[in-house]
């Protein structure tokens, strides 16, 4: 009996070891699992603040003109608001081409002179919004200045031309603008223009891609040091621009039609065509263009509803014009859109890598202009892209490619051709 006692107290003490070996194993493992996890965060974070980043387009300039100011921390429901200097600090984001975006109006003298003048407003009202904190943030020409301000903690922003409409049909407006600081210009927008055809025009191609002034419109740009954006334009157009440029292109947020059908993204033969050109494709994050969504027959009813309300846009008043934005943005709020994420981002970018390879592949959000996925839907998430990458195996130096590296080439390539014409 004694020794029976002596065995059964044995197994129980070896039960109460095995036991506890096996709580101190779990433990270890969950804690090994989790130092993992946060290893690779750590390991993306830094990644992200070491290297460049760059945004190749965003919309704010529009709502600077309505008085938005950009160093307060606003929230995605302040108008919609996607991007301020406070928020782009947290998302580590150093650089930024902020879009003067003039829509598509009446192709005749009255048209392009209010396009002009409109644009310069935009133009002047991201000065004024910039330079009201040079402590902060400065307005940037060239490469070397992005470089410059991220060692002094600033922002570079950049300016861009969405829409060559608002050049008129005079080829000088290309200089002035150049002087104005327009460092590249998207020669056509949802419809077709004076210099090209739309990918998304209802009625079709007018010119069967480029027009005869939208050569003179490239050429220009390249003798200047513009660089040539063909986002938005059909794929005769895209073809069309390849011939005539002497510089490398840009896509500045533009998507692979291969993974998302649309006519706005870039299909293979593009990829392809962009990276022997030289050129890169900014990835946009404007959810349509990443991925087929669910459809939503309601949402769709409110948004065509809102535009059949406002047919006459471009001769509103300011306070017109305050109110239909403020009825816009509201229908985010009542019918939350049905959005992609990051892993679809970055399914687009391993395609374009796979097809155009790693130097011709960059970002560009569209950011408060529709852009914005579940994950990255303001610039205060951009981190969570690279995160992303570095789970995907891509290294510091692919990384850095993507954020700014190539898109900077394409700058400096642009810049020196333009010096040598």
């Amino acid at each position: 009996m004694c020794i029976q006692i002596y065995i059964f107290g044995i197994l129980k003490q070896t039960l109460k070891i095995m036991r506890d070996i096996f709580l101190i194993l779990t433990l270890s493992i969950f804690a090994i699992i989790a130092n993992s996890c946060q290893t690779l965060e750590q390991k993306a974070q830094k990644i992200h603040n070491k290297v460049l980043t760059l945004d190749s387009h965003c919309d704010t300039p529009l709502k600077l003109v309505d008085g938005f100011d950009l160093n307060t921390a606003h929230t995605n429901k302040d108008n919609g608001s996607k991007y301020d200097f406070p928020r782009m600090e947290k998302g580590g984001l150093d650089a930024s081409f902020f879009a003067v975006f003039i829509g598509q109006g009446p192709r005749d003298s009255a048209g392009w002179k209010k396009a002009y003048k409109k644009s310069d407003e935009i133009f002047d009202a991201v000065y004024k919004s910039v330079e009201k904190y040079p402590e902060v943030a400065e307005i940037a020409v060239n490469p070397e200045d992005a470089y410059r301000l991220e060692k002094q903690g600033k922002r570079a922003i950049y300016l861009g031309i969405e829409n060559g409409y608002a050049l008129g049909r005079k080829l000088e407006n290309v200089d002035y603008f150049y002087k104005r600081g327009t460092r590249y210009i998207t020669l056509v927008h949802t419809r077709n223009n004076d210099i090209a055809d739309s990918s998304t025009d209802a009625n079709g191609p007018e010119f069967q891609g480029l027009s005869e002034f939208g050569e003179q419109v490239v050429k220009r740009m390249n003798e200047l040091g513009i660089m040539v954006d063909v986002s938005h334009a059909s794929d005769s157009a895209f073809y069309d621009v390849l011939k005539v440029s002497k510089a490398p292109l840009i896509a500045s947020h533009s998507c692979a039609r291969a993974l998302c059908d649309n006519p706005r993204n870039l299909t293979d033969d593009m990829l392809k065509a962009l990276a022997k050109n030289g050129g890169v494709i900014q990835m946009c994050i404007l959810s349509e263009y990443v991925k087929e969504l669910p459809s939503y027959p309601e949402r769709d009813s409110a948004r065509t509803e809102f535009r059949a309300r406002h047919t006459d846009w471009n001769n509103y008043s300011d306070e017109q014009r305050k109110q239909g934005i403020k009825e816009w943005y509201q229908l985010d709020v009542d019918f939350p859109p049905n959005l992609a994420n990051v892993q679809d981002v970055v399914d687009h970018i391993d395609h374009i890598v796979k097809v155009a390879g790693i130097d011709h592949v960059g970002i560009g959000t569209d950011f408060d202009g529709g852009g914005g996925v579940e994950g990255c839907y303001d610039v205060s998430e951009m981190p969570n892209i690279t995160i992303e990458l570095v789970k995907r195996g891509y290294t510091e130096e692919q990384i850095a490619k993507i954020w700014s590296g190539n898109f900077m080439r394409v700058f400096r390539e642009v810049e020196n051709l333009a010096k040598s014409i």
